[in-house]
C-alpha cells in the first residue's frame, strides 16, 4: 500500500506547529499528503475581508511549500466548534476519510486546552474504526505549542511515545511557519520561532536525535 498521510488541523498553523517536520519528511519519502483544515475565519465571526483573504493566501503558500496533494477545507467557525453538532462534524470527517483513504492519520491531542482541538480529536477518532475505514493503519496525536502544554488535566496529559527525527527538515519547518506571521510573537511566546526550535531540540534530546517531533501513538495495525 502506498503511504497516504492525513493531517487534521483544527486551525491553519496547527499542522506546521505539530507535524511540519514530519510532513516534509513523509513527502520526501514519497507519501501522498492530505490536509484537513477544520475551521476558518468568517466575517460573521468578526474577521475582516482583508484578514480572510490573507489567511487564504497563507494556506495557498503552505500548500505549495509542504507539497500537499489534497486539501479539504471545511471552513467551520473557529472557536465555535462546540456549537456544531458532533454528528455533522463526524459526517464531514468521514467524507474526507472515505475520499482520501489515509493509512496514517495525525490528530490534535485530546488534552489540549483549546476546545476546538478536543472536539476535533473526538470527531477524528470516530473515523478510525477499522471495519468502516479499513485504510487506516496508524493514528498518532501531535502536540501543539500554546495548547498541549496548557492542558492541565493529569488524566489527559500528553505522553509522547513516538519520536520522528526531523533534523533535516527543521529549518524548512521554521521557514514555513513564518508564513503564519500573525500567529507568531517573540520568545517566550510558545509559538515563537525560538520556542518551536527549542521544543524540536528538546524532543530530539528525548530520543537521541538533533531535532524531533513527538507524538502519542493511539493505534497501530500491522
Amino acid at each position: 500500500m502506498d503511504r497516504r498521510t492525513l493531517i487534521i488541523a483544527p486551525h491553519p498553523d496547527d499542522e506546521i506547529l505539530g507535524c511540519g517536520g514530519t510532513l516534509l519528511r513523509r513527502k520526501a519519502e514519497g507519501a501522498r499528503l492530505a490536509w484537513l483544515i477544520v475551521t476558518g475565519m468568517t466575517e460573521e465571526g468578526g474577521w475582516s475581508k482583508e484578514s480572510i483573504a490573507l489567511r487564504d493566501k497563507e494556506i495557498d503558500q503552505v500548500e505549495k511549500q509542504v507539497g500537499f496533494d489534497e486539501i479539504f477545507n471545511l471552513r467551520l467557525p473557529a472557536t465555535k466548534l462546540d456549537q456544531v453538532p458532533m454528528s455533522e462534524l463526524v459526517n464531514a470527517f468521514s467524507s474526507v476519510f472515505k475520499t482520501f483513504k489515509p493509512e496514517e492519520v495525525f490528530v490534535p491531542h485530546r488534552g489540549d486546552a483549546h476546545s476546538d482541538h478536543r472536539i476535533v480529536y473526538d470527531a477524528a477518532c470516530a473515523c478510525t474504526k477499522w471495519f468502516r475505514y479499513p485504510s487506516v493503519r496508524r493514528v498518532l496525536a501531535y502536540e501543539t505549542p500554546s495548547e498541549t502544554e496548557f492542558g492541565l488535566s493529569r488524566e489527559t496529559a500528553f505522553h509522547p511515545n513516538v519520536f520522528f527525527d526531523i533534523t533535516n527538515y527543521l529549518e524548512s519547518k521554521l521557514e514555513i511557519l513564518k508564513i503564519f506571521q500573525s500567529e507568531l510573537a517573540d520568545h517566550p511566546f510558545p509559538r515563537s520561532i525560538r520556542s518551536v526550535q527549542a521544543l524540536a531540540e528538546w524532543r530530539g534530546a528525548n530520543a537521541g536525535f538533533l531535532s524531533a517531533e513527538a507524538f502519542e501513538l493511539l493505534v497501530e495495525r500491522n
